[in-house]
């Protein structure tokens, strides 16, 4: 998978995302975030236009330390061209976030020089 830097330093993959299983696929590009232990993180807006269904919620820490409850939907992510069902995690910031659980496994190379992300 091959992403980019942008403009504020933010290394980006894209991922295709829908609400149901062979649904319509959307796509984000989603902020590597590897203090981020989970999947995927959206931000409501996002979750609100694919119309994703609320699964549950869980606890978590944010980046300022605050504990928080934060709810949690059911989304099909394609990824490596395989399609998995999964929960993500909704926010109010303004972008998605990827953490390393969809890392594992992987090697992820960020060149802030050639302002490329590569995922293998």
């Amino acid at each position: 998978m091959k992403g980019v830097v942008d403009d504020d330093l933010r290394a980006l993959i894209e991922v295709s995302v829908c609400g149901e299983p062979d649904g319509e696929k959307s796509s984000v590009f989603a902020w590597i975030d590897t203090a981020f232990n989970g999947g995927l993180v959206l931000p409501r807006h996002e979750i609100d236009r694919l119309g994703l269904k609320e699964y549950s919620s869980t606890p978590a820490i944010l980046a300022d330390g605050q504990e928080v409850e934060l709810p949690t939907f059911t989304c099909h992510v394609e990824w490596f061209g395989k399609e998995y069902r999964t929960q993500i995690v909704a926010n109010e910031g303004a972008h998605p976030l990827l953490g390393t659980m969809l890392l594992d496994g992987h090697d992820l190379s960020v060149s802030y020089k050639r302002k490329t992300v590569d995922l293998i």
